[in-house]
């Protein structure tokens, strides 16, 4: 018997992804992304993060709210939001620059412990700059879930994985062996479900000291932008409701391509004729 759609909460990153090179701006971060794109799969979402009170923040906010994602405690603030500049060549993409504005400038107080605790699952990233508070947030939430990309290290995995239930990482080409092993390595350290994602490999998750691998599927590739984000969506609300990782894995699936057909990580674009002038610069070494 399947259970009911569950309730998610993104903590920490949002950033507005520019197209320099398409005149379209969106709003996104893994913790935005994965809020609403859980709410869109049936689930009661919400939101808690730092976003400016300029036209960046803005259109985070106001793209979050259509997408009726719950904004009561998330703040606002002074000064530029976060901004990532992204290029493309031969269809693939590239980051020329980015600033994380003030998405950092808040702090978990016990109110927001206390809305979390209401929640089934509560997902945070690498991005978030919240890894002091993890393990007070996975001691004060029923579920925690983490993406930590392709960006930890051995002392943060020794440091977090104990309070973490659920780690997401990206293993892009490696091969299968050494995928296994680092699913291992985590779920020795206390993490409890270990899943890595490997580009058009698929995904592996680790549970119970089980192995389980999935595929990806077929998709109408507009823009690859957030689709990781829509496979963690899609793999949070799954487990909640069945508790079956391989179910979990293929929605996860299921819904990154949904992504790939989407411009954007969830829509919600903006278009300019001229690059705005408060962006963040390029890198020496991006080209225009």
């Amino acid at each position: 018997m399947r259970g009911r759609a569950p309730s998610v909460l993104g903590i920490g990153d949002n950033t507005v992804d520019v197209y320099v090179d398409k005149g379209w701006m969106f709003p996104g971060g893994n913790a935005v992304n994965v809020a609403a794109m859980s709410g869109r799969l049936g689930a009661f979402a919400g939101y808690i993060g730092c976003l400016s009170s300029d036209r960046y923040g803005s259109l985070v906010y106001e793209a979050l709210s259509q997408e009726k994602v719950d904004l009561s405690r998330c703040r606002r603030a002074d000064g530029p939001n976060g901004c990532a500049l992204i290029g493309h060549e031969d269809g693939d993409r590239r980051f020329l620059g980015s600033r994380p504005g003030v998405r950092a400038n808040f702090s978990l107080v016990e109110d927001d412990f206390l809305y979390m605790a209401s929640f089934d699952v509560v997902h945070t990233s690498v991005h978030s700059g919240l890894d002091h508070q993890v393990p007070m947030i996975g001691l004060r939430s029923k579920l925690l879930s983490y993406d930590f990309s392709n960006r930890w290290s051995g002392e943060q995995r020794d440091l977090l994985a104990p309070h973490v239930d659920i780690a997401f990482l990206s293993l892009g080409s490696a091969e299968f062996s050494d995928c296994e092993a680092i699913l291992r390595q985590w779920s020795d350290v206390g993490c409890k479900l270990v899943i890595g994602t490997r580009g058009g490999e698929g995904s592996l998750a680790l549970f119970d000291d089980r192995l389980y691998a999935a595929g990806v599927k077929s998709a109408q590739v507009v823009d690859t932008l957030g689709a990781g984000d829509g496979f963690i969506a899609g793999f949070l609300v799954e487990w909640k409701i069945s508790s079956d990782v391989s179910r979990a894995l293929e929605a996860g699936a299921r819904n990154a391509a949904a992504i790939c057909g989407v411009m954007g990580a969830f829509g919600h674009g903006v278009a300019f004729s001229t690059l705005p002038e408060d962006l963040p610069p390029r890198r020496p070494s991006a080209r225009a």
